[in-house]
This record gives structure tokens, sequence and C-alpha cells, in this order.
């Protein structure tokens, strides 16, 4: 096993501050200081005193459903963000920052296999940034099946835009969820990236999927029957991090992103 990152040590011990529970008048003061501190709107959800953990707070549900576009061919924000970048594919090349590319074949790694690259082949893809104020479920685009989940640990960098700038490859280095997903015959990935001190990724279909522990090994799970509904839960980040979207160009014509 290898030796983990700073950035992963750091992340787990400040996951452990986050989940302890501490009396009721020390935890409501610690939850509205970082309301306060963060400037987040908890207009959609409990008053903050409510939450029994820091990571409760953090990882708070809606208070009530929201609307959004039911029809079939729209594809809604899977997150509350800010998109970062966003454009087409050019020779499997994809902008982490303006003026800094990856290869998104190294993205969604070798278990994805080479045919499948055509899916991608001059395609679309969106990257979502979440800073730590923003609500940090995820939710289901768009009505899609789930073929495979790949579970890649590596380090936790800040994904804030001055770490973007700094770190050539850093989505390439940081841990990740890979999803491999289906809607009417079309394919696209949606890729969930960790981030220092938001190193828990939560699949809600996927239990097992453990990140920021202990294996460096990657771990691949095949599916035949996860079917999710549009606006679902997917799940959840444990104390920013960033979600990165991407299909194919052929597929854009069947997608918008709404807010």
């Amino acid at each position: 096993m290898k030796k983990r990152h700073i950035t992963n040590k750091i992340s787990q011990i400040f996951g452990g501050f986050a989940s302890k529970a501490f009396s009721k008048p020390i935890q409501g003061f610690i939850n509205r200081k970082y309301v306060k501190w963060m400037g987040l709107d908890m207009s959609d959800f409990d008053d903050p005193n409510s939450y029994p953990t820091l990571n409760a707070l953090f990882t708070r549900k809606l208070s009530k459903p929201r609307d959004f576009d039911s029809k079939k061919s729209v594809m809604i924000s899977p997150c509350d963000a800010w998109v970062s970048e966003c454009g087409s594919l050019e020779n499997f090349d994809a902008l982490q920052i303006k003026g800094m590319s990856y290869d998104v074949r190294d993205f969604l790694t070798e278990h994805i296999e080479s045919e499948k690259h055509q899916w991608i082949d001059n395609g679309s893809y969106v990257n979502f940034y979440l800073s730590p104020k923003d609500y940090h479920r995820y939710h289901v685009p768009i009505d899609m099946k789930v073929t495979k989940a790949i579970h890649v640990p590596g380090k936790l960098y800040p994904v804030n835009i001055g770490s973007l700038e700094k770190r050539l490859n850093l989505f390439i280095e940081n841990e990740r969820v890979v999803l491999e997903c289906e809607h009417d015959g079309k394919h696209f990935f949606l890729v969930l990236v960790g981030a220092l001190n938001v190193g828990q990724m939560v699949v809600d279909f996927e239990p097992a999927i453990a990140t920021n522990s202990q294996t460096d090994e990657m771990k691949v799970y095949d599916y035949s029957n996860v079917e999710l509904k549009k606006g679902d839960d997917l799940g959840y980040f444990k104390n920013g991090f960033y979600y990165y979207f991407n299909c194919s160009k052929r597929d854009a014509r069947y997608f918008s992103i709404t807010r």
C-alpha cells in the first residue's frame, strides 16, 4: 500500500471533525458560524441549528423538491454550480482551465474500452464547480441507465481556479468516480472529482464505493439493471467539489443544461 498523500490525510482529519457531534449549543454555534463565514443561502433548507454535525449541514437536503423541466429530451444541470469550462473535444482534449488541457481518455481510465472512445470523439464537455457555500448533493440529469462505475483512488488537490491554473493534469491526479451512462441509446459519462477536504464521494446506488480510504487499487463495478430517473438523488460530497459532465457531440442535440 502506498503512503497516503498529504491532501488525503488533511481531508481525513477535517472529515473527522466535520462528522463529530458536539453538544447542541456548541454544534449550533459551529453551524451558524459556518453559514455566516461561507455565505450559505439557507432559504431552501432547514434551520442551521437543526443539523447534528457540520457534515450533516454540508450534505443538507432540500426542504422541498425543486421544479425542473420534465421533458424527456431535456437534460437538467446535475448540481447547483458555476460552469468553469465547456466546449467541444478536439482529439480527446478538454480544457481544465483556459490554456491548459488534459486527455479525456486518461481521465476516464483504461477501464473504458478503446472502442467506446468513439462516443466522445469530437464530443462536448461541461465542467461544473461547486464552492464550499453551494448545495453539495447531485441529482440524476436525465432518465438514464448506469452501465459501469469506476472508483479511481488519487490525490485531493484543491480544485479552485488558482489551483487549476498551476497544476497540469489535476483532474487526472485527483481521486474520482467515473460513471458510464446511457440514455435512449446515447452514451455519456458523469465524473465526480474529489478535492481537498471533500474526499468522500457518495454514490447512492453503489454503497461499496469508499473514497479517500486506504486503497490504492482502482475498482470497477459493472451493471445491467441500474436505471435512474431525472431529478432523483444521485449522491453527495462530504465536506466545494468538482463535478465534471461529458457527453458526446452526437448526443448534444438531445440535451440542454438548465438551472
